[in-house]
């Protein structure tokens, strides 16, 4: 079973950052591709960004575009998520999951079950 534990959120002020932290237990994290979702109450679990298994290829949402960045360290079997320039939009509970596909083919797909997630505020 692929068990990944996302980490990192908090409150933050706008504008401020947070880094999120997917790790990855009883399998290669870097096998598979990984994608970032959020969710807020009553709406839809929405893609956010993704990262490719072999790292060449990633996707941003167009609402994080050019705000996030997503990476791998594979040595910690983990994958990240930096998110600056953050708005009260921003707020949500955080997931990652190993994605259906190696590469990020939209809509993102995760495979397995989802994890308890990461909630990230953004309020002043």
């Amino acid at each position: 079973q692929l068990q990944l534990v996302e980490s990192g959120g908090g409150l933050v002020q706008p504008g401020g950052s947070l880094r999120l932290s997917c790790a990855a237990s009883g399998f290669t994290l870097e096998d598979y591709a990984i994608g970032w979702f959020r969710q807020t109450p009553g709406k839809e679990r929405e893609g956010v960004s993704c990262i490719s298994s072999s790292t060449t290829g990633t996707y941003y949402a167009d609402s994080v575009k050019g705000r996030f960045t997503i990476s791998r360290d594979n040595a910690k079997n983990t994958v990240y998520l930096q998110m600056n320039s953050l708005k009260p939009e921003d707020t949500a509970v955080y997931y990652c999951a190993a994605l259906i596909f190696k590469l990020c083919i939209l809509p993102l797909r995760g495979r397995g079950s989802w994890g308890q997630g990461t909630q990230v505020t953004v309020s002043s």
